[in-house]
């Protein structure tokens, strides 16, 4: 079917920069934008929809979060990383079954798809439940199993996670016609070992695969990394191969910048996580020395549980302001490259060359805000409108592929009244 969104406001890709264009047509052949412009196409398409008063831009790409923990949102908050970590969510966690996670996972996508994500990495144990979800759905995703160990006698041959993870891979990478994408995952430096790193690192890079890793968040685990091995995060995983695949590491706060150099060389992505650094104390990440550098850098919700939300508009407009304030410098970040995290930054991480901007040939990943909220008039610069006052709340359609999933506060592939009585069973379960 052929669709034509028309008299909407489009922040279009050109290049590396968006053009806004005012009153114009989007169509939409299938899955794929097929006619960006100003005057109406010449070709006819089988449906017209009026969008008036609604602005149009690339979907959203959360590029780093554990959904199922949701279910754990408000648990521990006060406490720094490691404490919260290790003290707090892992023995909830440990309670966790796989309807668990599956109930956590939907209530994560109905959050997600109503403030305007079309994408998201993931980084969760019992990932297959996550599958059926998004399949169901209609998001797209790049799911992972993490792999840990905490026996340092452990052969890699025997990492229970491990086998799991390229059984994983093997079973569901590119299925709902590639909207499904498996990556490897390590959880951290500090929760694995060399051995188990180093075998994970070949198999990812001999199966054609992608890392997710979370890397030096905290001036802890950067100083406890040097203690134990002389290296930074970074150093150790470029030893042990793990950069020799495409990958991307969320946080990025304790870096170096020599580590900075390492991430560059490699073409390691990294994923700012604004608000969990914030609440948990972390720091801030040189997210402008990254983009000065060249680094390609997207941006992540991190889990519910040390944010306290999924919504990536509010990561772009936090990312868009802590940066001058903390260097005293109004000029830095422009508009233009904090949405760029947020939709082509994070697509290319993902690997989905043919997403992240509105661009004929591109995927019709699409979200619409409503211009006719009080928060968005007058629209004098519709780029700073977008990324300094649009709320994910403003989301009145999020498409993907060309398929409307929600639309004016209705889940149009998903149940919701059945989703919140399942995640509500699973809190019962879990609190009492």
């Amino acid at each position: 079917m052929k669709l034509l969104l028309k008299h909407a406001a489009i922040l279009a890709g050109e290049g590396p920069d968006f053009q806004c264009l005012e009153d114009a047509y989007l169509g939409i052949d299938g899955d794929t934008i097929d006619y960006i412009g100003q005057t109406p196409p010449e070709t006819p398409y089988d449906r017209e929809k009026d969008l008036t008063n609604r602005l149009l831009l690339p979907g959203l790409v959360n590029c780093h979060g554990h959904t199922p923990m949701v279910l754990l949102r408000g648990i521990g908050s006060g406490l720094p990383l490691q404490e919260w970590l290790f003290e707090k969510m892992m023995p909830v966690e440990d309670r966790l079954t796989a309807g668990d996670i599956q109930a956590g996972n939907a209530l994560a996508l109905l959050e997600m798809i109503a403030s305007g994500t079309t994408s998201y990495s993931d980084m969760y144990f019992e990932p297959r439940t996550a599958v059926e979800n998004a399949l169901a759905a209609g998001i797209k995703a790049n799911l992972c199993r993490p792999v840990q160990c905490f026996d340092a006698g452990e052969a890699y041959a025997q990492n229970r996670r491990a086998q799991e993870s390229l059984q994983f891979f093997r079973d569901c990478h590119g299925l709902g016609e590639g909207r499904i994408r498996v990556d490897f995952s390590i959880h951290a430096e500090y929760t694995c070992f060399p051995q188990i790193v180093e075998g994970y690192s070949a198999d990812c890079k001999a199966l054609g695969g992608r890392m997710h890793l979370h890397l030096s968040e905290t001036e802890k685990e950067q100083r406890e990394c040097l203690e134990k091995y002389g290296k930074t995060p970074a150093q150790w995983f470029r030893d042990l191969g793990t950069f020799d695949s495409p990958a991307y590491a969320a946080h990025c706060v304790a870096v170096t910048e020599g580590d900075l150099e390492i991430l560059l060389e490699k073409g390691v992505s990294v994923v700012h996580n604004p608000t969990s650094n914030m609440k948990l104390g972390s720091g801030f990440a040189p997210v402008q020395r990254m983009l000065d550098l060249g680094l390609n850098v997207a941006l992540g919700t991190d889990g519910a549980a040390s944010n306290n939300n999924l919504n990536l508009m509010e990561e772009l407009h936090l990312a868009a302001v802590i940066h001058n304030g903390y260097h005293r410098d109004p000029t830095l970040l422009k508009p233009a490259q904090l949405l760029a995290m947020a939709t082509r930054n994070g697509a290319r991480l993902q690997g989905r060359e043919d997403t992240g901007s509105l661009e004929t040939g591109k995927k019709a990943d699409i979200i619409a805000l409503d211009l006719d909220r009080p928060h968005l008039y007058p629209n004098l610069d519709t780029m700073a409108l977008a990324v300094y006052a649009a709320q994910g709340s403003d989301v009145v359609m999020t498409m993907v592929d060309g398929r409307i999933l929600y639309e004016n506060g209705e889940f149009l592939t998903l149940d919701k009244d059945r989703i919140l009585h399942g995640a509500r069973a699973a809190v019962k379960r879990l609190y009492g």
